[in-house]
C-alpha cells in the first residue's frame, strides 16, 4: 500500500485512539471558547439594553442631578473620587474605591476562603452532619484551600476539584458552597492557564461529570446539560477574561512603544527644524555680510589705482586689506557649508536682496490683503540700523503675522517697533478674537514654546495647562512630530517660534512668546544694536510675556 492509499484510508488501528483524543481535545477547546464568547455577547446585549437605566442610576449614585457633560469623568463633579457639592464623596465612587482596596489587599483571599468554609459547615448543620464526618471533611477540603489561591493556584485547584469529585463519587450531597467553590476554581484556572491547557481542563471536567452521572446518583436531581453548561461556562469565562487582559496588556505595550518612537521622532524632527532654520539664517547673513566684505575687498584693490601719491606702505596696506577680505569671504563660505551640511537646502534665490524695515509697510499691506487687521506703531527716533538687526526684526514680525493668520484668523493685530538707545524692541500682539472656532496655543513640540522663559533658569518654568497643543485643520492634525510646525511656518520658509528665538538669541537678544495677560497672544523680542551693549545680560535670556520694552 502506498502512502497515498494510507492517507485516503486514514490512520491505522494503532493511531486511531490518539487521533480521536487529539480531535476531542481540540473540539473541547473550541466549545469552551464558543460558550464563553456566546455568554459575552449575551451580556453585551443586555448591557446595551440596560445602558439608559444604568446611566441614570450611575448619575444618581454619583450624587449628580440631570445630565452632565461627562458623567463619571475624572475631575468633573460626580466623577470617581470627586467630592460632591457638600464636600462629601458620592456613594458609588466611595463604594468602588473601598471595594478595590479590599480586593487588592493580601487578606482578601484568606478571609473569603475562611468565610466560604464557615458557610459550607453551616450548610451541613441542618443535615446533622458533624464537621468531623466524611461530608464535613470534604466540605472543608473543597473550600478552605481557596484562602491560598493567589499564591498557589494550581495546587489549591487540585485539592479543591479533587475533594469535590471525591465527595460526588462517594455519594455525598452536593452543597451550594462546594459547587460554587468548584466553579470559581475552574474560572480561576481558565483565566490563568494557556488555551491548550484550558481545553484539557474542559475535557477532563466533562469526563468527570459523565463518570459521576454514570456511577452514582448524587446529581440525579440536577439535569446533566445544566451541569455541563455551568462547568464549560466557568472555564470559558475565565479563558475569555484571560484573552481580554492579554489583549489589553499587548495594546498597552504597543502604545508605550509607539509613544517612545514618536518621542524620539519628534526630537529628531525638532532638531532638524532648528538646523534648517539656522542654515536659512546663515544663508541670509551670508548674502548681507558677503556683500559688505566684497565691497571692502573691491575698494581696497582699486584704491591704489584711483588714489594718487600713495606711499608704498599705504599700497601694501590696501593690498593686505584686500587679501584679508578675500580670505574672510572664503572662511565665511566654509562656515556656511558646515551649517548647511545637515540641512536640506531650500529652493530660494541665493543672491536675492534681504528685506529690511523699510519693507515693513509692504508686509503690513500683505497681511491686510489676506483679510487680517493690523496696526503699525513706531516709537522713538527711527534710524538706520545694521542689516542683521533689521532683517531679524522683519522676519520676527513676518512670522508673528503668519502665526496670527493661521491660528487666529480675523483677529486684530498690533505691531510696535520701539527704537531705544541701545536696542530695538519688537512687540506683536493679537487679541485672539478671531479664534472662536479654532483653538490656538503653543506647540509643545517646539522647544521655544514650552516655557514662558526659554533660557532663563531663574524664571518660570511652565505656562498654564491650557497651552497644550490642539490640532487645527491647517496644522496637519494627527501627524506626529508636526503638530504645529506647519502651522507656524511663514512664507519665508521659517519655523515659527523656533526661527524667532534663533534670530533673537543669535544677536544676543531676548525673546518671549505666550498668552497675553489682557487676552490673545503676545510675541516680544529685544534686539541689541551692538553685541557689546548686551554683554551685561545673559546670552539668549528670555523675558516673560507681557513685559513690554
Amino acid at each position: 500500500m502506498t502512502s497515498d492509499d494510507k492517507a485516503r484510508t486514514g490512520p491505522g488501528p494503532a493511531g486511531f485512539g490518539p487521533a480521536v483524543a487529539h480531535h476531542a481535545w481540540r473540539l473541547s477547546g473550541r466549545i469552551v471558547a464558543g460558550v464563553g464568547q456566546l455568554l459575552l455577547w449575551i451580556l453585551t446585549g443586555i448591557g446595551t439594553l440596560l445602558r439608559p437605566l444604568a446611566v441614570r442610576l450611575v448619575t444618581r449614585l454619583n450624587g449628580g442631578a440631570g445630565r452632565r457633560p461627562a458623567p463619571g469623568a475624572p475631575g468633573m463633579p460626580g466623577g470617581p473620587g470627586s467630592p460632591g457639592a457638600d464636600g462629601t464623596t458620592a456613594p458609588l465612587p466611595r463604594w468602588i474605591n473601598t471595594w478595590r482596596e479590599v480586593v487588592g489587599s493580601w487578606y482578601f483571599a484568606p478571609v473569603t476562603g475562611l468565610a466560604l468554609t464557615v458557610a459550607a459547615l453551616a450548610e451541613l448543620a441542618p443535615r446533622a452532619d458533624s464537621p468531623l464526618s466524611l461530608a464535613g471533611g470534604f466540605a472543608v477540603a473543597s473550600t478552605l484551600p481557596l484562602g491560598w489561591r493567589r499564591e498557589n493556584l494550581r495546587p489549591v485547584a487540585a485539592i479543591v476539584l479533587g475533594a469535590v469529585a471525591a465527595s460526588l463519587l462517594t455519594g455525598q450531597i452536593l452543597l451550594v458552597t462546594t459547587g460554587f467553590a468548584a466553579l470559581y476554581t475552574l474560572y480561576a484556572l481558565g483565566r490563568q492557564l494557556p488555551r491548550q491547557s484550558t481545553g484539557v481542563l474542559a475535557f477532563g471536567s466533562v469526563v468527570t461529570i459523565a463518570v459521576v452521572y454514570l456511577a452514582t446518583s448524587t446529581l440525579d436531581d440536577v439535569p446533566f446539560p445544566a451541569v455541563l453548561i455551568a462547568v464549560l461556562a466557568a472555564i470559558g469565562l475565565g479563558d475569555a477574561r484571560r484573552v481580554v487582559e492579554s489583549a489589553s496588556q499587548t495594546e498597552a505595550e504597543a502604545a508605550e512603544r509607539t509613544n517612545e518612537t514618536l518621542t524620539r521622532l519628534t526630537a529628531v524632527q525638532r532638531e532638524q527644524a532648528v538646523m534648517r532654520e539656522r542654515a536659512r539664517i546663515a544663508r541670509e547673513l551670508h548674502d548681507v555680510v558677503a556683500h559688505s566684505v566684497s565691497m571692502i575687498a573691491v575698494q581696497a584693490e582699486t584704491a591704489p589705482y584711483t588714489m594718487e601719491n600713495l606711499s608704498p606702505e599705504a599700497r601694501a596696506g590696501y593690498t593686505e586689506i584686500a587679501k584679508t577680505a578675500r580670505d574672510a569671504l572664503v572662511e565665511m563660505r566654509r562656515l556656511l557649508s558646515v551649517l548647511r551640511a545637515d540641512a536640506t537646502p531650500e529652493p530660494e534665490a541665493a543672491n536675492s536682496p534681504q528685506p529690511r524695515l523699510d519693507r515693513l509697510p509692504d508686509l503690513i499691506e500683505q497681511h491686510r490683503g489676506a483679510g487680517g487687521h493690523v496696526d503699525l506703531a513706531v516709537h522713538g527716533d527711527p534710524r538706520g540700523l545694521s542689516t542683521t538687526v533689521e532683517l531679524s526684526a522683519y522676519r520676527i514680525v513676518q512670522e508673528a503675522l503668519t502665526n496670527a493668520r493661521r491660528h487666529a484668523p480675523g483677529a486684530g493685530v498690533r505691531v510696535d517697533l520701539m527704537f531705544l538707545p541701545d536696542r530695538l524692541a519688537v512687540r506683536v500682539h493679537d487679541d485672539g478674537r478671531g479664534a472662536s472656532s479654532q483653538t490656538r496655543v503653543l506647540n509643545r513640540d517646539d522647544p521655544g514654546s514650552r516655557t514662558a522663559v526659554l533660557d532663563d533658569p531663574a524664571g518660570p518654568t511652565a505656562v498654564d495647562a491650557g497651552r497644550t497643543r490642539l490640532e487645527t485643520p491647517e496644522s496637519g492634525s494627527g501627524q506626529p512630530g508636526h503638530s504645529g510646525q506647519s502651522g507656524l511656518h511663514g512664507p519665508g520658509g521659517g519655523h515659527g517660534l523656533v526661527g524667532m528665538r534663533e534670530r533673537a538669541t543669535m544677536l544676543g537678544g531676548r525673546f518671549s512668546a505666550g498668552p497675553a495677560a489682557q487676552g490673545g497672544f503676545l510675541v516680544e523680542a529685544e534686539l541689541p544694536l551692538t553685541r557689546e551693549g548686551n554683554s551685561t545680560r545673559g546670552h539668549g535670556s528670555e523675558a516673560p510675556p507681557g513685559g513690554g520694552a
